[in-house]
């Protein structure tokens, strides 16, 4: 029995990485996902993110959020490739209930004024 699940990934990409390398990054991810059998759902960017602290001298990175729909397989072979790949900071991969939206980006917070 083939066992189709859905999954979201968290991709933080290194400030510096240049947004060709990003396009790169996420076409290599859905290559994998739809060669093991899989359907790609969307990619959802929220931007350049100030970190709540910092990874590797690092305090900011790009963020997005990939769904799509695959055997369990396929997953760790996309979590392995992204642990491997030049310019990804971190990634988190979580089931998704069927028929969930992604989440909205999270507010940003304008830096508070000083009083004078």
């Amino acid at each position: 029995m083939i066992r189709i699940n859905a999954y979201e990934i968290m991709l933080m990409i290194e400030p510096e990485v240049a947004e060709e390398r990003h396009t790169e990054i996420i076409e290599r991810t859905k290559t994998t996902v739809t060669g093991g059998g899989g359907v790609w759902g969307s990619v959802e960017p929220w931007g350049k993110r100030k970190l709540a602290y910092e990874i590797d001298h690092m305090d900011e990175a790009w963020y997005y959020v990939l769904t799509f729909e695959s055997e369990p397989e396929a997953l760790q072979e996309v979590t392995r490739v992204l642990a491997i790949t030049d310019g990804v900071m971190r990634h988190m991969a979580v089931a998704r209930p069927r028929g969930a939206a992604p989440p909205p980006p999270p507010a940003t917070q304008e830096p508070a004024e000083s009083p004078a």
